[in-house]
């Protein structure tokens, strides 16, 4: 590389490496700048890099700290668009994310990755390691969603192939393949995946759909519908009624349990809940759910020391599904 053949390209060069290089805890010397400046052909000197660094300052927001150190002067760059514990917390949420792939995890963390200095990067490299058990498998599903978000912002219509699962874990269209055509207008998330809220007119109602099952998505120029009707939604109701236990009618339960269980409810719930006593150990709530097999489920797998008190109708339904159950198990025996 010639020497200076960059030269115009100095302070693109001095800012990626200050940003790159340094933190609270690594700074570098005039010298070493100078030099790491070298490597990429562009020459530098003391004075220009004083006002270089005044101008990242005052004009890129990129915030240059000098320090001293014996007879050294050493600069870093301070205040960071993210903190080190955001972007941390960025990468949980990723991680944890069914909606995102391993491999797009991987992706996107290597990028989030690039707003901090490479030694605090090395700190992050605990956190990058997948389980990918959990995590969903179609990668097409960012390019759903920016397909759906444009398709919203230019009241459009989409079209979409709408997939199941086989018993050799495959996708494939239902329906023999037919297309779907619906007018998005919400997205929304539940239960660890992304829903797409949508009228369909041939039916004359709102539909949800995963959006990881949604293939060859793409805007029609055909103007949504269902405006009216989506406006007479609340979507807490709809994700209540649809999202909560996995769907079914919406029933107001009371729900006692041991007071060493109230977390459960909490974190269920959430800590807006209303609790009640029993007495000393016992406590119970009323909450609103969509009854369903799940919710017996998930009731009977917090063991017998919960258990739903009203209303008779539901509790008589929970007896008789636990009935059936048993049955069946003890007929494969």
């Amino acid at each position: 590389m010639a020497k200076g053949s960059n030269q115009k390209l100095k302070l693109s060069y001095l800012c990626k490496i200050m940003q790159e290089k340094t933190d609270d805890d690594h700074s570098l010397t005039l010298s070493q700048i100078m030099e790491a400046l070298d490597g990429y052909g562009v020459t530098a000197e003391r004075k220009s890099l004083y006002d270089d660094f005044a101008v990242m300052t005052d004009k890129l927001g990129i915030e240059i700290i000098k320090t001293q150190k014996g007879r050294e002067t050493y600069y870093h760059v301070g205040e960071r668009q993210f903190e080190l514990a955001e972007v941390k917390l960025l990468i949980d949420a990723i991680q944890s994310s069914k909606f995102i792939t391993e491999n797009k995890s991987k992706v996107l963390i290597a990028k989030i990755k690039s707003l901090v200095s490479e030694h605090q990067g090395k700190q992050l490299q605990r956190q990058v390691y997948i389980n990918s058990r959990i995590k969903n498998m179609n990668e097409s599903i960012y390019y759903n969603v920016d397909a759906i978000h444009t398709a919203i912002f230019n009241n459009k219509q989409i079209e979409f192939k709408y997939c199941e699962w086989t018993i050799d874990k495959t996708l494939i269209p239902k329906k023999s393949g037919a297309t779907y055509v619906v007018s998005p207008w919400a997205l929304t998330w539940a239960n660890d995946y992304y829903y797409l809220i949508a009228y369909d007119s041939m039916y004359g109602k709102m539909k949800h759909y995963r959006v990881d099952k949604m293939k060859e998505v793409s805007g029609k120029d055909v103007f949504r519908e269902g405006k009216d009707l989506y406006a007479k939604i609340n979507m807490e109701d709809y994700a209540l009624e649809n999202f909560s236990m996995y769907g079914g009618e919406i029933r107001r339960v009371h729900i006692e349990f041991p007071n060493n269980k109230v977390g459960i409810f909490i974190d269920r719930f959430g800590k807006d809940i209303n609790i009640g006593r029993v007495d000393d150990i016992r406590s119970f709530i009323v909450v609103d759910v969509a009854i369903s097999n799940q919710f017996f489920g998930w009731i009977f797998s917090l063991g017998s020391d919960v258990k739903v008190t009203k209303p008779r109708d539901i509790i008589k339904k929970m007896h008789d599904e636990g009935e059936k159950f048993l049955i069946n198990y003890y007929t494969n025996l």
